[in-house]
């Protein structure tokens, strides 16, 4: 049986999945549907929650990972053509970083890519992609550190 958390501020909840979503997909129509979907996964799964009595970064990790889904369904040749087309100085640097980001996982092979979006994007457990991918909970969890190491190399070095 699930224990649900204590009752929590579900307005409180929305403002900081929309200051999340922003974040990363700037001020648009499509940072208010994601804030949304967050809010609504949030609930939605409210039970597994690991710290009831604070759960602003579980809810903020919602939030960033639904905004990354959302961009990630854009259209790549639409997000470079705006990017070409934006004043760099209008475009918020969150939208780069995250195509940048988009750039570096496609580079990946396929084990280590199923591994970060399954984990970030599909909100999948440890122990699940370890079942899926046939291999052990720890080699997940020590192999998510390292990509997350590399990619965090690459990002800079770029």
């Amino acid at each position: 049986m699930t224990r649900l958390p204590p009752e929590w501020d579900w307005t409180d909840i929305r403002a900081l999945c929309l200051r999340e979503t922003r974040r990363v997909l700037g001020t648009s129509s499509a940072a208010d549907d994601a804030a949304q979907e967050a809010t609504i996964r949030a609930w939605r799964h409210r039970g597994r929650c690991r710290t009831p009595a604070r759960p602003d970064p579980w809810i903020a990790t919602i939030a960033r990972r639904e905004a990354f889904r959302t961009l990630s369904g854009r259209n790549e040749e639409s997000l470079d053509e705006e990017l070409e087309t934006a004043d760099p100085r209008q475009l918020p640097a969150e939208s780069v970083e995250a195509l940048d980001l988009r750039r570096a996982v496609r580079a990946l092979d396929g084990p280590d890519r199923r591994l970060l979006v399954g984990h970030y994007w599909q909100d999948l457990s440890n122990s699940e992609l370890a079942l899926e991918l046939g291999i052990a909970e720890v080699t997940v969890r020590v192999r998510l550190h390292r990509l997350r190491r590399q990619l965090r190399h690459n990002l800079v070095e770029k």
